[in-house]
């Protein structure tokens, strides 16, 4: 059973930092692309940041500048760096990964996501 467990959430003020980190466990061969997204109380789920396994990085252009993407493949994690932390980024943090993994004694491919760090930041 492949499961992604976010971490480092918290209350911060704005202009402040935080790094959320999010650790992939299980019987996993490879961890592909790798992704952030957020949902904020009344609006829809938005993709936040993305890294593929080459290192390549995408942002929302919301957050381009302030937030960096990186990956540790040796510990199969993934964290977002945020700073200069806005109101409006107060959200749930999930992260999602496309892993491939050994599932119930087979090689499976799938989307996987965890439960959620919250953020909140105050103004």
């Amino acid at each position: 059973q492949v499961q992604l467990v976010e971490s480092g959430g918290g209350l911060v003020q704005a202009g402040g930092s935080l790094r959320l980190s999010c650790v992939a466990s299980g019987s996993i061969f490879t961890i592909n692309a790798m992704a952030w997204y957020r949902q904020a109380p009344g609006k829809q789920r938005e993709l936040v940041a993305t890294i593929t396994s080459g290192g390549s990085t995408n942002y929302a252009d919301s957050v381009k500048g302030r937030f960096t993407i990186s990956r540790d493949d040796a510990k199969n994690t993934v964290y977002l760096q945020m700073n200069s932390l806005k109101p409006e980024d107060t959200a749930v943090y999930h992260c999602n990964a496309d892993i491939r993994a050994l599932v119930v004694g087979k090689v499976r491919r799938d989307d996987y996501w965890g439960q959620g760090t919250r953020v909140t930041v105050s103004s």
